[in-house]
């Protein structure tokens, strides 16, 4: 069967393409290939039940699945150039705004009415910040929510799915560059398009990797976050969260002047765990409903890491600590910050005399066994750093869950159009190693779109 496009994933890139071609021309033929499962049937076994250990399912519904990883990531859409990649570097910085709120203005009219956009324009935590030698980014962010990203996600399917052909449980093998376009393999058959759309995130990154080194597409290695996600009583950040919702603080390590960053914040929000490829780390969720909320708001704190010579593999870093994270606690630790400060483990009996009741159901223990002492030392400047700002975030009871790792695909070498060497064959998404969020991902979907229906 051969189509007009063919997609790969139905991730964020990959809907908000399929979107764009479907409302700009009726008569192309589009398919779309995605290795989870529809959205309705998208259930972790182990949810809400107390095991720590991933059970390793074929293909993780919360990782995989229409709507990829963003699924159930608490529905934050950036919208600013200052972080989540570096769209701005191929289509302009304009280009990569208007098309944010252009998607913003699409989420919104399919079930994301009534959500607030926040923003840190004229807020006077940004000079608090720099009087205490930590910088806000810049931002404005829309919080759909877990809950109503998934109605928003929900009413964009049921609008393409009488226009476009979805392929769900189906992981591709591998594509063919063809005299006229291209052939996508699938374990079944085969399928041949004029265009093809890669769209495969953050966890096809093994697919994408061994994808460029067959095609010969050049790539180049690109950074590992690594750190813990930190919670404590929602009060204490109150100030920031009610007027910014997310916080994009930055603060440079005084002895190695490394940066440590917050991200994905979730006021009232819960702790989870998550598997990528097989490794379970920790993530973040927050819902618009009061009644899902918790008392509890949590964010992560990450250490950059980039290597290039002799040692390249900055993802391979990062899973080798979040095996041992793994090995020693069966899934995710969780450690006091008293007990960090003290060079102690944290046992079930501290924790239940504690003032933070946590929401993730982890094991005990010491990070300071996991994480390199640089990346903790930095991560223990941080939470002091906040205490000034944020008094309270330094508290003994502060709960410190480890470990989150954000694994960033290669970065694919691709020109203004979003394309490879290969004319037609198109890399976007937080797989092409450009975007690393929800808005810059959509936002790439939508570009490479317009750029196949020459708008």
């Amino acid at each position: 069967m051969r189509y007009d496009v063919i997609i790969i994933g139905a991730g964020p890139g990959g809907i908000f393409s399929a979107y764009e071609l479907v409302q700009g021309s009726r008569d192309l033929k589009v398919a779309v290939f995605e290795a989870g499962r529809p959205l309705e049937q998208r259930k972790c076994p182990i949810d809400g039940v107390r095991i720590k250990s991933c059970i390793s399912c074929p293909s993780c519904a919360i990782m995989n699945g229409f709507g990829g990883a963003g699924a159930f990531s608490d529905g934050k859409y950036n919208i600013t150039n200052d972080f989540g990649g570096t769209l701005y570097e191929h289509i302009g910085r304009e280009k990569a705004m208007e098309l944010m709120h252009y998607v913003d203005g699409i989420n919104v009219s399919h079930g994301g009415d009534g959500t607030k956009m926040y923003s840190t324009a004229g807020t006077s935590l940004k000079k608090t910040c720099m009087q205490n030698k930590l910088k806000l980014l810049d931002a404005s962010v829309r919080h759909l929510g877990t809950d109503k990203n998934y109605i928003v996600l929900e009413n964009i399917f049921n609008e393409l799915k009488d226009r476009v052909d979805f392929f769900f449980m189906t992981p591709v093998s591998g594509i063919e560059v063809l005299d006229k376009g291209y052939r996508v393999r699938t374990a079944e058959q085969s399928y041949e398009c004029d265009k093809c759309i890669v769209s495969v995130g953050r966890s096809g990154s093994k697919w994408m990797e061994r994808t460029c080194r067959e095609l010969d597409i050049p790539t180049m290695s690109n950074r590992v976050d690594i750190g813990v996600r930190v919670e404590l009583p929602a009060e204490i950040f109150s100030h920031l969260t009610d007027e910014l919702y997310e916080s994009k603080i930055v603060y440079r390590t005084e002895k190695f002047e490394d940066k440590v960053r917050t991200f994905c914040m979730n006021p009232y929000g819960s702790v989870v765990s998550e598997n990528t490829n097989g490794i379970i780390t920790v993530n973040g969720h927050s819902y618009e409903d009061k009644s899902l909320q918790t008392n509890n708001t949590n964010f992560a704190l990450l250490v950059s890491k980039h290597f290039s010579e002799p040692f390249k593999d900055s993802n391979g870093y990062g899973e080798s600590i979040a095996r041992l994270s793994n090995m020693l606690g069966g899934g995710v630790l969780v450690q006091r910050f008293g007990d960090l400060v003290r060079g102690r483990r944290t046992t079930q009996k501290r924790m239940n005399e504690g003032f933070v009741t946590p929401t993730l159901a982890a094991a005990p223990g010491d990070l300071s066994l996991v994480l390199p002492k640089r990346i903790l030392d930095g991560i223990m400047e941080m939470i002091y750093a906040l205490d000034k700002i944020a008094p309270g975030t330094a508290n003994d009871d502060t709960l410190l869950y480890g470990v989150e790792v954000k694994f960033y695909n290669m970065e694919v070498a691709l020109d203004e159009n979003l394309e490879t060497k290969y004319k037609g064959l198109y890399i976007i998404g937080d797989g092409s190693g450009v975007t690393h969020s929800l808005s810059h991902a959509s936002a790439s979907g939508v570009f490479v779109a317009r750029q196949i229906l020459n708008l």
